[in-house]
Parts: C-alpha cells; sequence; structure tokens
C-alpha cells in the first residue's frame, strides 16, 4: 500500500525543558532553515510553501518548533528565502507556538553554511541547534543537546546507522569523536550518515569565513565541521536511534505520512466527503470531495475536488474538476 497524509490544522505540544550539568539549556537557542523552494514538491509547494505542508495534521516545520521546544529552546530564528511573506504571515512571531521567532532572509541559497551564516548576529556568542526544516523525528532530541552541553565539545551530530550511506554526508568516528566527515562519498569508511540536526558553539563562527565553496559551488556544513576537527576542536556524534525522515522528497513526504498516521484515516471534521475511503486517506479542513472512491491520497485544506471516477495515490491542493488543470494541484497519481 502506497503513504500518504496531511491537513492544515495548527497545535501546540506541551515538552518537558531539560537541565544538564553545564548550563540551563534554556541559555541555547535554536535556528531552522527552511529556505527551500522545494521544488521537488512542486507544483503543490505553489500553493503551500514546503515548510508549511502538513503531515498528519500538522505543519512540517511544527514538528521542529515541538523538538526545539523539549530542549528547553525558546528563541529560535527560521532562515527563510522567497517564502519570507507567507511564512511570516502564518508563523508571526512565534507566540502561538509559545516560541519567540525571529526571521533573516537568505536570497541566493549556496548551501546550509551560507545559510547559518545568516543567523550569526541571532545567536551572538550563544550555543546554538541547527536544524533541518523538512526533518522529522519521532524520538527526543533533548538528550542529544544534553550530551553536547556535557561534552564541552564544538559541534555534536546527530547521525544514524543506515544501509547505504553513499546518499548521505557520513561521519568517521574514531575513540568517541568525530574524526572526518564526507559527503556522499563512493566508498564509504563508515555508516553513520548525517541526520539532519547539529549542535554548534560559538566556534563555528570561527571557521565560517575561511570556507570555500565545495565542487556544486555550495558552502557545505560538513567541510565547516571539517575545519572545525582540523583545527583540534571536539566534534562528537550523537548517534539517534529512532525514525527519522527527510520530507523533502515526494516518496518521503508520502512514507513519514504513512509512518505517523499508522496508515490510518484521518479526516477533518469540517470535511464534506461524498466517496469510499482506502486505505490511507488524509483529508484537510475545509475541503469538499466528490468522487467514486479515494484511495491512498492526502487532500489539503480547502481544496474543492469533483470527479466522477476514482482517486489514487495523489496529494491534492487548490480545486480540481475532472476538466481542470490537474497540473497546478497534482503532485503524483492518477484520476480515472
Amino acid at each position: 500500500m502506497k503513504s500518504f497524509s496531511c491537513s492544515l490544522i495548527y497545535r501546540r505540544a506541551n515538552l518537558r525543558t531539560v537541565q544538564t550539568g553545564r548550563k540551563d539549556l534554556t541559555e541555547m537557542k535554536g535556528v531552522i532553515l527552511a529556505a527551500g523552494k522545494g521544488s521537488r514538491l512542486y507544483p503543490v509547494t505553489k500553493v503551500i510553501p514546503k515548510p508549511l505542508l502538513p503531515i498528519a495534521n500538522k505543519p512540517t516545520l511544527e514538528y521542529a518548533f515541538d523538538q526545539l521546544k523539549g530542549c528547553g529552546i525558546n528563541e529560535v530564528c527560521v532562515v527563510v528565502g522567497e517564502n519570507e511573506g507567507v511564512m511570516r504571515d502564518a508563523l508571526g512571531d512565534g507566540s502561538q507556538f509559545g516560541l519567540s521567532l525571529s526571521y533573516v532572509r537568505q536570497n541566493d541559497p549556496k548551501g546550509l553554511a551560507h545559510a547559518v551564516g545568516f543567523a550569526k548576529e541571532f545567536v551572538g556568542g550563544d550555543d546554538f541547534v541547527l536544524y533541518l526544516g523538512d526533518a522529522i523525528y519521532d524520538q527526543p532530541l533533548a538528550p542529544f543537546v544534553e550530551q553536547f552541553q556535557n561534552s564541552g565539545a564544538a559541534n555534536l551530530n546527530l547521525v544514524k546507522e543506515v544501509e547505504d550511506p553513499r546518499r548521505f554526508g557520513v561521519a568517521n568516528v574514531e575513540d568517541g569523536r568525530i574524526v572526518k566527515l564526507v559527503e556522499k562519498p563512493a566508498e564509504p569508511e563508515s555508516n553513520l550518515a548525517m541526520a539532519g540536526m547539529y549542535v554548534f558553539g560559538p566556534q563555528i563562527w570561527d571557521v565560517l569565513p575561511d570556507l570555500q565553496p565545495s565542487g556544486r559551488g555550495e558552502y557545505e556544513i560538513t567541510d565547516a565541521i571539517q575545519m572545525l576537527v582540523d583545527r583540534g576542536e571536539v566534534v562528537v556524534p550523537g548517534v539517534y536511534e529512532g525514525s527519522w525522515f527527510d520530507t523533502g522528497t515526494l516518496d518521503s513526504f508520502l512514507a513519514t505520512t504513512q509512518f505517523l498516521t499508522g496508515s490510518g484515516q484521518l479526516v477533518d471534521e469540517s470535511a464534506e466527503v461524498d466517496a469510499e475511503l482506502v486505505g490511507c486517506v488524509v483529508i484537510g479542513p475545509g475541503v469538499r470531495v466528490r468522487a467514486k472512491r479515494i484511495e491512498d491520497s492526502v487532500i489539503l485544506a480547502d481544496a474543492v475536488v469533483e470527479v466522477d471516477g476514482a482517486i489514487s495515490g495523489s496529494l491534492i491542493a487548490g480545486e480540481v474538476t475532472r476538466s481542470g488543470d490537474l497540473l497546478d494541484v497534482i503532485l503524483h497519481g492518477s484520476m480515472e
């Protein structure tokens, strides 16, 4: 069975604050990278920016908010791009999430390390968590922040054992320390993949000015961390054993949905549905849909869908009729 889900509902989580022996984690700040255009989820991202796409009844970015709040972090900077206006309108000052949100704009994305540089003024001399906005984890990340706080390290990298590390940045570890980072190696020396969450001390600001673009023309966060290693700074791994999803592609978006919903059905009480539902189906608030059957599909908030046949394997936003322009609203799927 395929996997899907969505509905634009904002919920607030009540996650605990963690205390450590080194210092209160509330002294740490958070930086979320959310400037991407979401081209791999186009054309749905024409309707809803990727960071706001709902997965299992919650916008993607709110999963990051919940994790950072669980670490005791209250001040968060969101690095945005051309989506700045929509993001500010949707998220505001962060009070609806129990956070204080700031924004900085990266007009010309040139890699993760390039994006981090825009948050320097916000972070100041504090430690900070760097969180990729399309990453979702099913286990709390607070223990890894606590590990960093107690280690005296300049950087902690969340890593996870994977079967095929060639698709990831890979960490080589000796005696509990990261000694080498390689981006998508052809012949990996380790199966520890970089898993999208980092904790930094202020030492990172010392190396960023000397960072050179990689072969693909981007300023890589792995290169910046390798510079810390080469300077003799302590860089440690945080080995994550839970489920981790990068929701930036259709397949991963749907896999995340299936995992979080247990392949069940979520239909908002305000939706008007005239169809047989089969498999993993999520229908958001304000939706009006008429079809013979809806199977393994997601219909986002306020969509209007009218077809005579069946909808299968689809992610839908906006308005769809049998004679409508489906390319404007459907990322994947079929209609009979």
